[in-house]
């Protein structure tokens, strides 16, 4: 039985690449009986008598699987987040990380409209970017007006899959035009007056860009902590993880427990305040959340 993997999912759909044949197929009734959808991803097995009538009987094991957006088996994130328009935004930007690092998918911060900066404007971003260096991430700056940085990304981009996320209207279009300029992907100015994209990409699908494969995904402008425990949220901030180690107690929440690093070292600035206040906004929020059933 045939093998290949999901590109692209709509209206029902899903389109699964085989080698260079594209294979339009849809679900078995199964699935659904077993609340299992085929995600853009996805490896299966599927059986097709032509390239327009075909359906996935098997999907194979995923490594890993995001919910908004709905994708399996990515191997990076590519966070984008704009520098201005809308506004940079490090509570937003630790939501993601702490969604990504949650499913151990490997995070690349790339901050885009640096173009729009006046002086003071990079200077602040320049010192988050090196607050995100010193935790260990990659981070870029980016503008599609300029190109400036789109050299830097393709080396992250080449022989992997990887997903691009972020806000409506923080550029991932235009960012992914200059990356290759044949995709014409359409892109709208943000609206002033919603503050917020105009354009949203309305499904997932994986494209080819240099040989990699990125998907370009919905829009969205809040992220809630539905799949994460309490105990598991310092894990997803690698330097709290780092010095969790030290504390004098094992399971310590880094809040009121005595003789924490965690504490300490935001004390010494050798973590920043920010991230910590992040963590003790999150773990409110998960302790906050209604109980599932």
């Amino acid at each position: 039985m045939p093998e290949g993997k999901i590109i692209k999912a709509l209206s029902g759909f899903y389109y699964v690449m085989d080698g260079e044949q594209i294979i339009q197929c849809r679900g078995r009734g199964v699935f659904r009986k077993q609340k299992v959808s085929p995600l853009v991803g996805d490896m299966v097995n599927f059986q097709a008598e032509n390239p327009t009538d075909g359906y996935i009987m098997e999907i194979k094991e995923r490594k890993n699987e995001l919910v908004r957006p709905p994708i399996a088996n990515v191997d990076q994130a590519i966070l984008v987040f704009s520098a201005v328009e809308p506004d940079f935004s490090p509570g937003l930007l630790d939501r993601f990380l702490v969604l990504v690092e949650s499913k151990s998918i490997a995070p690349i911060i790339c901050i885009s409209k640096v173009d729009l900066l006046d002086a003071p404007g990079l200077a602040n971003i320049e010192k988050y970017a090196e607050h995100y260096r010193m935790i260990g991430y990659e981070v870029i700056l980016t503008s599609s007006i300029e190109e400036t940085g789109i050299t830097d990304l393709m080396p992250f981009i080449n022989g992997k899959t990887s997903v691009f996320a972020g806000q409506s209207g923080v550029g991932k279009s235009s960012l992914l035009n200059a990356l290759d300029p044949e995709l014409n992907i359409k892109t709208n100015e943000i609206s002033s007056h919603l503050g917020r994209g105009k354009h949203t990409t309305r499904h997932v699908e994986l494209i080819n860009i240099g040989d990699g494969l990125i998907a370009d995904t919905p829009g969205f402008s809040s992220l809630e902590f539905t799949e994460l425990e309490a105990v598991e949220l310092s894990d997803c901030f690698p330097e709290m993880r780092e010095k969790s180690a030290e504390c004098k107690f094992r399971g310590c929440m880094h809040v009121k427990e005595p003789k924490c690093a965690v504490k300490e070292a935001v004390q010494s600035g050798a973590i920043e305040s920010y991230r910590y206040d992040h963590y003790l906004q999150f773990l409110e929020e998960i302790k906050d959340r209604k109980p599932r059933y």
